[in-house]
């Protein structure tokens, strides 16, 4: 979903659209269909990893209507491809009176590509309650627009013109504030739509620190691409006007960058925290015959 690919982006990469993916259909007994996109010609051939966790996280919804989604822990192994619907097949492991445990398999043409472990639950009153407060950061008024692709989705980043710049170098953090039209009111694909946006960022973060290197050389002159992302979601997950989406890189080397995030309302309330561990590494020589779209 490039900024540039206008027409596509206002028929089809839009947030009503992103909405109708996330809510797979079912196909039989614990197994669900998901939409993957298409091939408009500029954006890249593989479906983005967090569009899958969104689809599971919809998917144990519908599966365990009576619980609500606590928590989901995606590993990516394979690439997943446009489409090509990709099939949830659902092992739950365990489903009890409070919780409930769910292993979901992404598959495409008969491969596995991910696993994504979802737990869910009946939620309760407090017995102690508290939350890390909502950085003190520059509101979306003033900070920085930065088209995405996606109508309906407006992004803005405080202090950063252009995040995946080699040139735009800062401490390994970055925030970003969204702002969705429209916001789902279902809790389901509301939680879809928070996991989407954890694994958009978090290695532009990693990269911010060090100068000469960049998201812009990504599928070029490094390989990237996230490798397990886990989102918690802390209920009640509700809210209005514009969210904030704060990253810190932690660790990075030996190939793998570490990022932690949280997502706080505006009003201050948080009600997600994210860890996602991403891939970083020189690009193979071989990688150069392979369609830049396509690689990872």
């Amino acid at each position: 979903m490039t900024a540039d690919s206008q027409d596509v982006e206002t028929t089809y990469w839009s947030a009503t659209k992103l909405l109708e993916m996330f809510d797979v259909t079912p196909d039989g007994q614990d197994r669900f269909i998901g939409e993957t996109g298409i091939d408009d010609g500029e954006d890249r051939l593989v479906v983005e990893g967090t569009q899958v966790l969104a689809q599971a996280v919809v998917a144990v919804a519908k599966r365990c209507p009576d619980k609500s989604i606590r928590s989901a822990h995606a590993v990516f192994s394979r690439p997943i491809v446009v489409e090509t619907p990709v099939a949830l097949v659902l092992d739950v492991m365990h489903e009890g009176r409070s919780t409930a445990t769910v292993l979901v398999y992404a598959e495409q043409n008969g491969k596995r590509c991910a696993v994504i472990t979802v737990l869910a639950d009946v939620p309760t009153g407090d017995v102690i309650r508290h939350h890390a407060p909502r950085p003190d950061v520059t509101a979306p008024e003033g900070a920085i627009d930065t088209p995405m692709g996606v109508t309906g989705r407006e992004v803005r980043l405080v202090d950063v013109h252009d995040v995946n710049s080699p040139d735009e170098v800062g401490p390994p953090e970055l925030y970003a504030w969204l702002h969705y039209d429209p916001i789902p009111q279902r809790d389901d694909l509301a939680k879809a739509l928070l996991a989407h946006f954890t694994g958009h960022l978090s290695i532009s973060t990693t990269m911010r620190a060090h100068p000469g290197i960049g998201t812009s050389q990504a599928h070029y002159t490094v390989s990237t691409a996230p490798m397990t992302v886990t989102v918690s979601f802390h209920e009640p997950v509700k809210w209005d006007g514009w969210l904030l989406y704060t990253h810190d890189s932690t660790q990075v080397g030996a190939g793998m960058s570490y990022v932690r995030g949280q997502v706080h309302t505006q009003a201050g309330e948080l009600i997600a925290s994210f860890v996602q561990e991403g891939l970083i590494r020189p690009m193979r020589t071989t990688d150069t015959a392979i369609d830049v779209r396509a690689r990872l």
